[in-house]
């Protein structure tokens, strides 16, 4: 009997399928547009992504920019990104799952029956849902591309049409905006290969402790799911968000022990880093490049102060306005490391893990200045 026949199907903690089925069916509709007007847009974001890479060459100063050929650009829906990012769950989850299986059976039993696949799918896809139509692009660097080991870099079309819409910006100068954010996450990995699984690795120990604690998984999905329902309420004004407690924001709040935490602290960092590059590049064009940069700029970060009190819920329990912080957090390391050593001195970040800057060095980039004895004379 071979060795597949031989063993036992390992329950699922999460129910894939149901994840992504969940998130396509609740994600919300795009904008309306005529099917021949949505193949223009498409074909012009595809010209404006390439273009921009010429762009983020000139600025970040990175030779791997030349040589994008291992990822892949796609243009997608909302459901598509749902789907996509369900793939990228699955990805990075797996490694974690299978060393769990052969290593502590029991415990992945119990934590299956606990859970329950379905449920957990089902709870996933509904966060997937609320993400696919916030998100203006991604790049994954977990999920290999079919032209190589590269990732794929995501520009979720129906997201960028309603924002410039809302904003009333030039379409073509906003895209164009977005895809310098975009494509210098492209370039990151692509100049620094050894991220990709420097960071697979952190997230598996994260996956690990994850598992470990799938009791509380299971509680925490179920409460942002609830939060989100009781967070319409509150729009309707039958309450404020000052009714959520402020400590039960975010769905990384289960992870509570130092091992987690630490782990965590780093990926904020290399997160705050990889944000901050990116949003340094895209504001370090000027009108040659985006005409109407100014007023995208001002108008795009305006942005947040008119959300409604549920967006604002959401926002808070997906760690949204985190992330947020992060760009902030992130582009003023960068920049001011970029004042004092120059963009070569700060590409220097990108040569191995050990360069990486800690997430007090975020904040005091002085001190990764020093560490790596950067300061020009």
């Amino acid at each position: 009997m071979s060795r597949n026949e031989s063993a036992t199907p390992r329950p699922q903690l999460v129910n894939w399928d149901v994840a992504a089925s969940t998130a396509a069916s609740l994600t919300p509709a795009g904008p309306t547009m005529k099917p021949a007007d949505i193949a223009r847009a498409v074909q012009n974001m595809r010209e404006l992504a390439d273009a921009s890479v010429g762009h983020v060459h000139a600025i970040s100063r990175l030779d791997a920019a030349r040589d994008l050929r291992d990822s892949e650009l796609l243009i997608v829906d909302r459901a598509s990104w749902s789907k996509a990012n369900s793939q990228s769950f699955r990805t990075l989850m797996e490694p974690a799952l299978d060393q769990l299986a052969s290593s502590r059976p029991e415990a992945l039993k119990s934590a299956s029956l606990v859970l329950g696949g379905a449920v957990t799918g089902a709870q996933l896809g509904a966060i997937l849902a609320f993400l696919s139509s916030k998100v203006l692009g991604q790049y994954d660097p977990f999920v290999p591309s079919r032209n190589g080991q590269g990732g794929r870099l995501m520009l979720v079309a129906p997201n960028i049409i309603s924002v410039e819409r809302e904003l009333n910006v030039d379409p073509s100068d906003f895209r164009l905006w977005v895809c310098l954010h975009e494509q210098t996450h492209r370039v990151q990995f692509a100049a620094a290969p050894w991220l990709k699984d420097h960071m697979t690795g952190h997230i598996g120990e994260l996956t690990s402790g994850l598992i470990d604690k799938a009791d509380s998984l299971s509680e925490r999905l179920g409460a942002a799911v609830k939060t989100i329902a009781a967070g319409r309420a509150r729009a309707r004004g039958e309450g404020t968000t000052a009714d959520v407690p402020q400590q039960d924001m975010g769905v990384l709040s289960i992870l509570q022990d130092p091992d987690d935490k630490a782990r965590l602290s780093h990926l904020t960092a290399v997160m705050s880093l990889l944000e901050g590059h990116a949003n340094v590049v895209m504001d370090g064009v000027d009108g040659s490049i985006v005409p109407s940069v100014k007023t995208i700029r001002r108008r795009f970060n305006a942005r947040g102060k008119s959300r409604g009190p549920l967006e604002k819920v959401i926002r808070q329990l997906m760690g949204l306005d985190a992330k947020m912080r992060q760009y902030s957090d992130g582009s003023k390391f960068v920049r001011r490391v970029v004042s004092q050593t120059g963009m070569e001195g700060f590409n220097a970040v990108w040569e191995s893990a050990a360069h990486l800057p800690t997430e007090r060095e975020i904040h005091a980039p002085d001190e990764w200045i020093d560490r790596m004895s950067l300061r020009r004379g």
